[in-house]
């Protein structure tokens, strides 16, 4: 089991909240204890979560409240057990800043074999598509973990 997890996006405004949000509701969910985290490779530093994805994300009954948008760091992925990104290049990035990163870096859509692209300023339904993305990304990791 994986006791610290990281998500990784651009901004950390979109994706990676909410993914994070949606990890640590799953694995309460299943009874499993991790902490998750989120970062962004070019992060919005202190920023809330972007207001469509909070509004899409509450539509299904996920709160992004209180989430700050924080910069990936080494200390952060030396920190994670598990990072989890949304497109290749995220996975690029990590590995750029921390090489001992690569072993437990992979795609959120690691098991469908699906980058989930970036919705932001995008409207609504590119919201919804993230959120349907990254809700069943999330689903695959949690029989996984």
């Amino acid at each position: 089991m994986f006791e610290k997890i990281l998500t990784v996006c651009t901004g950390n405004i979109c994706r990676s909240p909410l993914a994070e949000f949606l990890l640590r509701e799953h694995l309460a969910n299943a009874g499993k204890k991790a902490e998750v985290r989120s970062a962004g490779i070019g992060a919005l530093i202190g920023h809330p979560a972007d207001e469509t994805a909070a509004s899409v994300a509450l539509t299904h009954g996920t709160s992004l409240e209180g989430h700050h948008a924080q910069q990936i760091t080494i200390q952060l992925c030396r920190w994670a057990d598990l990072i989890l990104v949304m497109e290749q290049h995220h996975l690029d990035y990590v590995t750029d800043i921390d090489a001992t990163a690569r072993g437990k870096t992979f795609l959120l859509g690691h098991w469908s074999k699906r980058e989930i692209p970036d919705p932001y300023r995008k409207g609504e339904a590119a919201h919804q598509q993230a959120y349907a993305e990254i809700s069943s990304a999330v689903t695959s990791w949690i029989s996984k973990l």
